[in-house]
């Protein structure tokens, strides 16, 4: 029998079948060609910095980090009205849902190193009601691109907004950005907010203020 030769990408492919009959299914989509193309690019970037991309520890760093870098903006390749339109179903609810902690991992658009955190988001129903899970899939749809804190809060409230034409939409996120602690300032500890409101949740103290209670008390 003529022993097949496996390219590289088959072999990976081959070691996450073989994951999944342990019961972990590892899903990575990437593309392929794009990767070709920025791994010479990241070799070149090692060789600037002062180091040598072919010492055994780094030969397969250019590639971990092109792979790395599809998977931290995958963003792009998400359309966030589709996930909620997904799951949108009719019923006749119209106080607050509240959806908080939902963990953000986005990079910063001006130096590209991380920034982390939690969003905390609500909405009140208009006759139409998503699934919960996408309204955090929408969060990471939007935070898996070059991001900056006050318009990835501004783009979860406009996309919530105008696919599920709610009475109002609540978004606060809390952060901490590396480019403040890793580098210029060098401040550690410090945490960003951003808010943004719509319809009743800017328009009634009460129903903002019941919203920010129920994020910052711990009920469960």
């Amino acid at each position: 029998m003529t022993k097949k030769t496996m390219t590289l990408h088959e072999i990976e492919n081959d070691i996450v079948e073989e994951n999944s009959l342990d019961g972990y299914e590892r899903i990575d989509n990437y593309n392929w060609d794009t990767i070709d193309k920025m791994v010479p690019l990241y070799r070149e970037v090692l060789s600037l910095i002062g180091e040598d991309p072919t010492r055994e520890g780094l030969i397969d760093t250019p590639k971990r980090v092109a792979k790395a870098m599809q998977f931290f903006t995958h963003g792009y390749d998400l359309n966030p009205e589709e996930i909620l339109r997904s799951a949108m179903f009719k019923e006749d609810y119209r106080q607050m849902v509240v959806v908080k902690d939902i963990e953000i991992y986005s990079l910063c658009e001006h130096h590209m190193v991380p920034f982390f955190g939690k969003a905390h988001i609500a909405y009140i129903p208009n006759g139409q009601i998503v699934g919960l899970s996408k309204i955090a899939r929408v969060a990471d749809a939007f935070a898996r691109r070059l991001q900056v804190q006050e318009r990835l809060t501004k783009d979860i409230k406009d996309c919530i907004q105008n696919t599920l034409n709610p009475l109002g939409v609540a978004v606060v996120i809390e952060a901490r950005h590396m480019c403040m602690a890793m580098r210029g300032i060098q401040k550690q500890n410090s945490v960003t907010t951003t808010s943004d409101f719509t319809g009743a949740f800017l328009k009634q103290t009460n129903t903002r203020q019941e919203f920010m209670k129920l994020i910052s008390s711990n009920l469960h």
